[in-house]
């Protein structure tokens, strides 16, 4: 697989604390950096001097740039691009989902800028397709957004019953003048869906052996209620990653961060007191 070029826009983030060590927060598909704002301001506390949290919307994602193609290897150099711009020291470095990917792939092919590793309910394996992600994506496609006229409209007409999936997907949806956009690349990544088995957001880009294993630590936190990860994903995970520990949080499914703020924070908050 070709790796495409970084892009010269760095990516968009937004900074939360102002001194202690610096921590870079991933999120998922179709989701924002935001969506860590509640964890990184407890990790940074009142005075703001825990963390220097940096969260970032990934490339085809909130207001940073869109890819032509998607290649982790690709979003992994973008990220390290943008947090070197910042702190050209390591960072800790935590991924959700889509960005547990990234944040692997980072770790694999930049492990010099990165210190520490949090995985957050996903495997470096193939998923094999988007169909979890299809419904979401022909919804948000289907979506007329030449004739809604306000948010609540478009709330009104997106179909999707829970109401929680169906705010994180329109937290995409920006108003620019008298008309909408999605933030989000979804074209991009319906068409990714549409090659099945062959989705390269699905995918993972390594193969155990096929590069070296990144030696610093690893937490793996994983959701009890999630199929996300299995027991047979340990043997695959230590193979890329030696040093993990993993915690499985009670009572959270895939967006154990959303679930279990409080216990996030706090596995999160001894990972931070170990740093230097």
């Amino acid at each position: 697989m070709t790796t495409p070029p970084a892009a010269a826009e760095p990516l968009h983030t937004l900074s939360v604390g102002t001194a202690g060590p610096r921590i870079a927060f991933l999120h998922g598909l179709f989701g924002q950096g935001r969506n860590w704002s509640t964890i990184a301001k407890g990790l940074a506390g009142p005075a703001g001097d825990g963390v220097r949290a940096t969260l970032v919307d990934l490339p085809d994602h909130g207001r940073s740039p869109w890819s032509a193609e998607f290649s982790f290897q690709g979003y992994a150099a973008q990220v390290a691009s943008t947090l070197r711009a910042i702190d050209p020291e390591p960072w800790i470095v935590v991924g959700h989902s889509l960005g547990g990917k990234t944040a692997m792939t980072l770790a694999l092919t930049e492990p010099a800028l990165v210190s520490k590793l949090v995985v957050v309910d996903i495997a470096p394996k193939s998923y094999g397709n988007l169909d979890r992600f299809t419904g979401y994506i022909n919804e948000m496609q289907r979506l007329p957004l030449g004739e809604v006229r306000d948010r609540s409209e478009a709330e009104a007409r997106f179909n999707e019953s829970d109401p929680g999936v169906k705010a994180f997907l329109l937290q995409n949806l920006r108003r620019e003048g008298a008309s909408w956009r999605w933030q989000a690349n979804v074209g991009l990544f319906a068409a990714d869906a549409a090659r099945g088995d062959d989705s390269a957001v699905a995918d993972f880009p390594f193969e155990p052996g096929g590069v070296a294993p990144y030696d610093g630590p690893v937490l793996w936190i994983t959701g009890a209620e999630s199929t996300y990860v299995v027991d047979e994903d340990g043997e695959r995970m230590r193979a890329f990653f030696p040093k993990t520990r993993q915690v499985t949080v009670k009572g959270a499914a895939h967006w154990v961060h959303s679930d279990a703020p409080a216990v996030v924070t706090e596995a999160l908050r001894r990972v931070v007191a170990s740093t230097p």
